[in-house]
């Protein structure tokens, strides 16, 4: 059985759509980081960063329980561990890995500050705002881009790198951002939105 620690964020819904997608049983830990819930001595001792998502496998590689934390190390070990998901041949492999840390290096973090300072901000800060907004719309030419010559971010094959990018993505609207200028995008974004996997994820927590 696998435990998921995790909230209604991007990060936590990539691990709960890779898991219905693999087809894995799996139980869910509410962790409510908007009531400090993160900051518990029971979550700390799960993960000292007090970041979801946290997964619990316990039948980890030798058969002892594994705690991982880190939604991009999380996605890969599920990939690993069954085999799906990120694909076999080398150059697909390291494209799948290259968009992966895109999107914890860039799409992540970049569009988690829009999020902050466009909805969350006590205060306007002009600054903040244009500066994340650029950077929102860049990040998204970028992916155009990509998916303008791919059916998906590691070529011709679904993988975690989009599991991973779409939670974000599916914010758009908190970014500012019209997915109606960026084609290709919405392509890719709508062609993932119909899964049925994709749409069980994006619902845990219940």
């Amino acid at each position: 059985m696998i435990t998921l620690y995790t909230w209604g964020t991007p990060n936590g819904r990539k691990i709960s759509i890779a898991l219905e997608e693999l087809g894995l049983p799996y139980e869910v830990r509410t962790i409510d980081i908007t009531h400090a819930q993160q900051f518990t001595p029971e979550f700390l001792a799960l993960n000292p960063n007090h970041k979801i998502p946290v997964l619990v496998d316990f039948d980890g590689p030798d058969g002892a329980p594994i705690t991982l934390s880190e939604s991009g190390a999380i996605l890969l070990y599920l990939a690993e561990k069954t085999g799906r998901l990120l694909p076999a041949a080398a150059r697909a492999r390291y494209a799948a890995l290259q968009w992966l840390m895109f999107q914890m290096g860039g799409i992540g973090p970049m569009l988690g500050q829009a999020h902050h300072f466009l909805r969350f901000a006590p205060d306007v800060i002009p600054y903040a705002v244009e500066r994340y907004s650029k950077e929102a719309a860049r990040l998204y030419g970028v992916l155009e881009t990509r998916l303008t010559d791919c059916d998906w971010l590691a070529g011709d094959e679904y993988s975690i790198a989009d599991i991973a990018t779409f939670p974000w993505i599916a914010r758009h609207d908190w970014q500012g951002i019209d997915l109606g200028r960026y084609l290709a995008v919405k392509r890719w974004y709508d062609a993932i939105a119909d899964r049925p996997a994709v749409r069980r994820g994006m619902e845990v927590p219940r």
